[in-house]
C-alpha cells in the first residue's frame, strides 16, 4: 500500500518531468521530500510563494545557506528566481520539495543528501 509520502513523491516527480522536462531522480527527490519532514504534508509549508520576497529570503537563508552551505551572494537568489519562473509564475501550487530539489541540483549540491 502506497503511503501519503510516496503519493505526494509522485506528484513532484510529474512536476519535474512535466515543468523542468527533466527526468527526476527518485532518490534523490525521496530525501528531499524526507528532510523537509511533516512539512511537506501542510497545506501552506509544502508549498513556495513565488511572488513573496521574505518567502524566498526564507529558502535562501535556511535551505541554500544552511542547509546546502552555499556562500551567500547574489547567485543564490538568481537561482531561487530562475527555479520559480521555469515553474511558471501563474503555477500556484509551487511544491517545496521540487523547489529544493531543482535547487540542489542547480548548485552541484546533490552530495548533501548521501
Amino acid at each position: 500500500m502506497s503511503s501519503r509520502r510516496d503519493d505526494l513523491i509522485q506528484q513532484y516527480a510529474a512536476d519535474i518531468k512535466g515543468k523542468f522536462g527533466q527526468t527526476p531522480d527518485m532518490d534523490l527527490l525521496t530525501k528531499v521530500a524526507i528532510g523537509l519532514g511533516p512539512a511537506i504534508y501542510n497545506m501552506d509549508a509544502s508549498k513556495v510563494s513565488g511572488t513573496d520576497g521574505s518567502e524566498l529570503e526564507t529558502v535562501k537563508k535556511n535551505f541554500l545557506l544552511k542547509k546546502l552551505g552555499l556562500t551567500d551572494g547574489p547567485q543564490l537568489m538568481e537561482g531561487i528566481k530562475s527555479v520559480i519562473n521555469t515553474y511558471g509564475t501563474s503555477e500556484r501550487n509551487k511544491h517545496r520539495a521540487v523547489v529544493y530539489y531543482i535547487l540542489a541540483k542547480h548548485f552541484k549540491k546533490e552530495s548533501i543528501y548521501n
